[in-house]
């Protein structure tokens, strides 16, 4: 997200060069929370009701006129930990201060969002757009919490699976009518219509779905378990996107499901080690439903250590989510690394009674 921000886009369209993603001024659906809360305002997209602040006082004040819990965000990039909630009094005050005086996000934090706290369940829908044309991805569930049961610290993610079926096809045509179109509708009449990957981050409530983010780009682990159910060229739609002919690509998509488990360092999202040797990376080769994806690693010499917070993204594709749980925790067991930490839940609430 951050050469997106900055504009990487627009500084290959302008060599000449061929590139998949929303340019700049695009991209500020994700990098600013408080102008994208300003854009579903204006556009009449349903989301958590919020104020956003760049004072202190003004934040302290407003926290404490207001029912718990309360979900304090950063309005900048924060890698995916930029999102606070804040249960009782004093946690909020300190996550104001910890964004706001204290710069634990450095420039993110120059302002915040407070929003209500929403109930229900996260999902995310994803889609490819060229501004034009949209084409929708598999729903997905990411699991933010470090710990099982939802506990613990947020995180960049602890793992996710697809189809996630609370995006039922009810709750899929709200999200369609009343969430994606207006979305794509109202970046097209800012004069620059939407190429690339637009994330939606949704909690379905009991009011029905609402938005609690944007990304401009697949999420990880989102795309660990989507890209695996893809049955079309990926490289296909990318072209089809910069070319904008997205009608004309076939994007189509697996039966079954993925999960993914995401292996860390302990500590994270705190302060953790690094340089630990990965024992158990040999896949069997004939076990093509596994993949396995570095994400915080490095080799040193001969053995390939940890280097850094989420180490390795574990993907298992079954004929459906049972099966893929039981290859990805089955794979799980022969990898180790002192400090090892994940979660042994992914998916549980979506497995049938």
């Amino acid at each position: 997200e951050l050469p997106l921000s900055l504009g990487i886009v627009d500084a290959f369209e302008k060599e000449g060069l061929r590139i998949f993603g929303p340019r700049k001024s695009s991209a500020w659906i994700e990098s600013s929370k408080v102008r994208a809360k300003q854009f579903m305002s204006d556009h009449h997209i349903p989301t958590a009701r919020s104020k956003s602040f760049d004072q202190v006082g003004e934040a302290l004040e407003y926290a404490s006129r207001h029912p718990l819990p309360l979900v304090i965000k950063a309005d900048g990039l924060a890698a995916g930990k930029g999102v606070i909630i804040a249960q009782n009094v004093e946690e909020t005050r300190q996550a104001i201060l910890q964004i706001m005086e204290k710069r634990v996000f450095g420039s993110a934090g120059d302002q915040i969002v407070i929003e209500e706290f929403l109930t229900g369940q996260e999902a995310t829908v994803m889609v490819f757009a060229d501004g034009q044309e949209f084409r929708e991805m598999p729903a997905s569930q990411d699991h933010k919490r470090v710990e099982d049961g939802d506990q613990g610290a947020n995180t960049g993610g602890m793992g996710a699976y697809a189809p996630a079926p609370v995006v039922n096809r009810g709750i899929r045509e709200q999200v369609l009518q009343k969430i994606i179109q207006p979305t794509l509708k109202g970046l097209a009449e800012q004069d620059d219509p939407y190429q690339g990957i637009l994330y939606f981050g949704l909690m379905i409530s009991p009011e029905g779905p609402r938005v609690l983010e944007f990304n401009c780009r697949f999420g990880d682990p989102e795309a660990q378990v989507i890209l695996p159910l893809l049955d079309s060229d990926l490289v296909d739609i990318f072209e089809a996107v910069v070319e904008r002919r997205l009608d004309q690509a076939p994007v189509r998509w697996k039966e079954g499901s993925t999960i993914c488990v995401v292996l860390t360092s302990g500590g994270y999202p705190g302060p953790y080690p690094r340089g630990i040797p990965i024992q158990g990376l040999e896949k069997d080769p004939d076990l093509d439903s596994v993949i396995l994806f570095h994400a915080g690693t490095a080799q040193r010499e001969d053995s390939v250590v940890t280097d850094g917070g989420r180490v390795l993204g574990v993907t298992a594709l079954g004929t459906d989510l049972k099966e893929a749980r039981q290859l990805a925790y089955q794979e799980i067991e022969g990898i180790h690394f002192d400090g090892m930490h994940y979660r042994k839940d992914i998916g549980v609430r979506a497995l049938p009674d």
